[in-house]
């Protein structure tokens, strides 16, 4: 029997056992204020450091996973970061990433204190300011903006949050719909596969007990939530579990799978289909739950209106809606052996509710159409029952946790079509991808703009239309880059603000790691330790670096001073629950929220004598449930109305909800009628799993109502290797790698710093290059210069480079860390733009004797700004994938260098626009659908003026494409895709 006790006499962390393979060694918590170890640099002498641990959450990926600093009593430096055992999700193990943040903390390069540009944005001049300066120009502008009834003169820019619910509510407190993120270049695929069918936008994958795992894309060592899934994919497959990988590279995880599937990008879905086909032709799917779950009732109203609604018949018609999907069409469209598919599907079919499968980037956002790809795998999950189980896939928001905060503000009453246009009435969070195009179609400016943890001239397509709206001053009035480091974006904007590392500041945060609930606090360590040490701090940049900040108190400050009397309403969102009247500070904020609205955790401090903030700072994170299953099964009590409603038998309110909308659910249905018992079901509008979904109908996509295969815009049949064309995947991640985060982390540049273009042997031989020769790659709008690695790794017809590389400067020093950037030339000719490297990687000379030991030089390609936007028509999506041409570097041609034409890339963005298909009803959106930052429900009418009308009449004069002819809805030919480039074509 476990008793708790780890080797060494300490108290083993909660949620360890025997299967959860406990760590062997790690300080025990009754020695985390005082823990001394011997000085690894001092070796062979024995210098003994003493130490305060102090736990915070990571920030260099969207795992949160548990951090512990070793911070130095002495100095109070941050010596080192570990794991922390006591956290539910990382079980005290980290990726490389986590023990890197030491890196990113120590950067000699890192901005310290606040910086106002000097001359024209983009010339390369800054002068230090204060925080006071800061404050009061930006809520002086802000002031001006809310009193004049201008709210979405504001917007909020966020790249990776690192929080669930702060700026949210900031927001409301200023009555703006002013939040964009850059969801659709990351996951707008994958969320809304998921959400039209369970009203939750990404999955929850019980892998540590699966029996057979489904993973599209490289999970195990990249995917989402890396390390947390990892470990557990790990322990079920040392159980015996098995995995099949579909992924056209040969990635770490596909290496290890017991099915490795190189299907052609975007045919996966002819492959789950099939699967589908074989689970229903064999009598292989669980029939009691798709009767109790399944809108099957909704499916049958709509695709045989006449058949008795029985499940016999659904069964029957479902069998015919997936006939044409044999494994022999799925072989020809992806090129996965028709018996292999076979044998997966039996082996799912074993596995039955422990069934399990994650799907998120990859392919769900490379393509067009990708969200379809992933309704295909939760379809599989339905037919096995495997959601909800043990094993299997649950909604995220069961295995995820958002306390409420302090004094909840009222919803905005703002509706911002910048960020939400009426052409993508069904996308999956907001059009991010296309805010410079509207910038410079005049649909609007924006008169102050906060861009938080985000470079979009590098990290998005389209790279060159960001920089050419984001410096130019009639379109974005007053910018601040809130920042740890100078990036790409942050060059061009007014203010750059210096905001903390994982461990210089606070945020919540809950991740859907594995069938429980947890919740992280992440924490200024040095802060904490310097109050555990009797010296107060009033603000934490007293604490950090130079006069680095944590968002949280600036947002704190600049909402205080922007309603200098509170006739705005603001102020009382940022009065202190404990002192009436005064400022909050941002330690009661987060005291209140675990005092009043984190289930068990004031019992759990109790026992140990300790107040929940106490807690919290003293273990990093708390454990609020287990074993996690079965959610929708839970009975709903006390309803208003009981009069069942629509062919699911929906239960509803007496009257339509009215102000705050809920962030995900119908606003009006409470609960599913299963068998005359009421029961909370999933958060769609029948509270069933949406296998039919009358939303797509009404909302002019008929054809994709039900899981449906669909030709991508880079299909195998519009791609001709004879004429040097090939499909390029740019999304694979790279497991020490963190997007613009990870440049200033000089061990994981070290350990990646170049990304090759891979290209199978046939393919090279065609092309005619061979290991490290230079390749000329031709996208629509331009073309970049990149270094071949031949490899059997790739799929042949597919080339890939991973996504992290490619970082660049325009001046030798402070214009960007110089670990990971190249020095280029930026040469401008009317709308072309041509960027040639100088030099890469070099030493230099700082404080951190690493700098002038660099021993690497290359810094990739920049390939990203070559592409241009491809915004899915329904999920918003930026489909990824690229047919390009490849062919050997001509004379002149230098490694490094990229030329765009940003006229063609205007071009590209409207032809992508003129396959939406724009809301023309009353309503801008499905009420139901997930929005972040939701406003009043008044807020969603459409407004009947001209261009709603014109939209109509285009809705009017067009008729629904074939799900497997989409692929030329568009002309997607080589005249029309490729424009004039210097020196011709390949």
């Amino acid at each position: 029997m476990d008793s708790g006790i780890d080797r060494k006499g300490a108290r083993r962390p909660t949620g360890y056992g025997p299967r959860d393979r406990t760590l062997q060694s790690y300080p025990p918590i009754e020695r985390w204020d005082d823990w001394t170890e011997y000085d690894p640099a001092q070796w062979p002498k024995r210098v003994p450091r003493e130490y305060m641990l102090v736990p915070t959450t990571c920030f260099n990926c969207e795992s949160g996973c548990g951090l512990t600093a070793f911070v130095d009593k002495q100095t109070l430096e941050i010596r080192k970061l570990e794991g922390n055992p006591y956290h539910p999700g990382s079980r005290g193990r980290n990726c490389a990433k986590g023990p890197a943040t030491i890196n990113q903390v120590n950067d000699p390069e890192r901005i310290l204190y606040p910086q106002r540009r000097k001359g024209a944005r983009g010339g390369g001049g800054w002068e230090r300011v204060s925080w006071d300066h800061v404050l009061d120009t930006f809520a002086e502008r802000m002031h001006d903006a809310f009193a004049a009834n201008r709210p979405n003169d504001v917007l909020y820019f966020v790249g990776r949050p690192g929080e669930d619910g702060f700026a949210d509510r900031f927001l409301e407190t200023w009555g703006c719909d002013g939040h964009n993120s850059h969801t659709n270049v990351c996951s707008s695929g994958g969320r809304a596969g998921y959400g039209f069918w369970t009203g939750a936008d990404r999955p929850s994958p019980d892998y540590a007990n699966a029996k057979f795992m489904l993973l599209i894309s490289a999970h195990l060592e990249s995917g989402h939530y890396f390390n947390p899934h990892a470990q557990r994919i790990t322990e079920a497959r040392h159980r015996g579990a098995k995995i099949a990988v579909m992924d056209p590279r040969l990635s770490n995880t596909a290496s290890m799978a017991d099915y490795w599937l190189p299907t052609w990008p975007g045919t996966e879905g002819a492959v789950l289909l099939a699967i589908a086909k074989i689970l229903l032709d064999e009598g292989r799917y669980d029939r009691e739950f798709i009767r109790r779950w399944v809108n099957w009732r909704t499916y049958l109203t709509h695709r045989a209106p006449d058949a008795e609604p029985t499940l016999d018949r659904f069964i029957a018609e479902l069998r015919s809606e997936y006939a044409r999907y044999t494994p022999e069409f799925a072989e020809a469209e992806s090129g996965v052996p028709a018996q292999t598919t076979v044998q997966i599907a039996r082996e799912i079919a074993q596995a039955g509710s422990r069934f399990c499968t994650h799907i998120w980037r990859a392919a769900a956002a490379g393509n067009l159409h990708g969200w379809q790809i992933t309704r295909a795998l939760v379809l599989l999950n339905a037919l096995t029952g495997s959601i909800g189980t043990e094993g299997g896939v649950s909604p995220n928001a069961w295995d995820k946790f958002i306390p409420a905060p302090w004094r909840k503000p009222e919803p905005n009453q703002q509706w911002n079509e910048v960020n939400w246009p009426r052409e993508y009435p069904l996308s999956c969070n907001e059009m991010s991808i296309l805010y410079p195009h509207f910038l410079l179609d005049q649909r609007a400016s924006q008169p102050v703009l906060f861009t938080r943890v985000l470079n979009p001239v590098w990290t998005f397509p389209d790279g060159g239309n960001w920089l050419r709206a984001l410096r130019d001053e009639s379109k974005v009035g007053l910018h601040a880059a809130l920042t740890p480091t100078w990036s790409e974006t942050s060059w061009w904007a007014d203010y750059v603000l210096p905001m903390g590392h994982s461990p210089e500041r606070h945020d919540t945060q809950s991740y859907e790691t594995h069938a429980g609930r947890w919740l992280g606090f992440r924490q200024p360590v040095r802060r904490v330790a310097m109050e555990r040490m009797g010296h107060p701090v009033q603000f934490t940049y007293e604490a950090n670096p130079g006069e680095v900040w944590e968002e949280g108190e600036f947002w704190i400050e600049v909402s205080w001073r922007a309603d200098p009397d509170g006739s705005l309403g603001i102020r009382k969102y940022y009065e202190s629950p404990y002192r009436p009247g005064e400022k909050i500070r941002l330690e009661e904020f987060y005291r209140w929220m675990f005092e009043n609205s984190v289930p068990g955790l004031p019992e759990k401090a109790a026992t140990e004598g300790l107040d929940p903030l106490a807690y919290m700072r003293r273990y990093g994170a708390v454990e609020i449930s287990t074993e996690d299953y079965a959610h929708q099964e839970d009975e709903v009590e006390d309803l208003d109305a009981t009069e069942p409603v629509g062919p699911e038998r929906t239960y509803r309110r007496r009257e339509p909800a009215t102000g705050h909308l809920p962030l995900t659910g119908d606003p009006d249905s409470v609960a599913a009628d299963v068998d005359g018992v009421a029961r909370l079901g999933f958060n769609t509008a029948s509270r069933k799993l949406e296998l039919y979904s009358e939303t797509l109908e009404d909302w002019g996509w008929p054809e994709f109502a039900v899981p449906t295969y669909a030709r991508t815009h880079v299909h195998h049949s519009l791609i001709d290797h004879e004429q040097s064309e090939y499909l390029l995947l740019p999304t694979y991640r790279l497991p020490t790698m963190i997007h613009t985060r990870s440049g200033n982390a000089k061990h994981l540049t070290e350990l990646s710093h170049t990304h090759p273009l891979l290209v199978c042997p046939q393919d090279a031989e065609r092309i005619g290059v061979q290991t490290n020769d230079l390749v000329r790659v031709e996208t629509e709008i331009g073309y970049f210069i990149i270094k071949a690695l031949v490899t059997e790794g790739i799929r042949p017809g597919v080339i890939a480079a991973s996504h992290h590389m490619g970082r660049w400067r325009l001046q030798e020093s402070g214009a960007g860390e110089r670990w990971s950037t190249a020095l280029v030339d930026l040469q401008e000719d009317g709308e072309t733009m041509r960027f040639r490297r100088i030099h890469g990687v070099q030493p230099f000379e700082s404080d951190d004797p690493s700098s002038s030991r660099i021993w690497w030089s290359d810094a990739g390609v920049h390939q990203n700004i070559t592409f241009p936007v491809h915004p899915d028509p329904l999920s918003g999506m930026h489909c990824w994938h690229q047919k390009v041409r490849a062919a050997p570097a001509r004379d002149g041609d230098e490694y490094g260098d990229v030329w765009i034409d940003l006229a063609r890339s205007r071009a590209v963005y409207q032809k992508w626009m003129g396959i939406t298909r724009p809301a023309t009803g009353e309503q801008r959106r499905p009420l139901w659908m997930y929005r972040q930052v939701k406003p009043t429900r008044g807020a969603y009418a459409l407004p009947q003026d001209t261009r709603t009308e014109q939209a109509r009449e285009r809705a009017r004069a067009g008729t629904p494409v074939a799900p497997d002819e989409m692929a030329v809805a568009v002309d997607w030919s080589p005249a029309a895709v490729w424009g004039p480039l210097p020196g011709g074509r390949a």
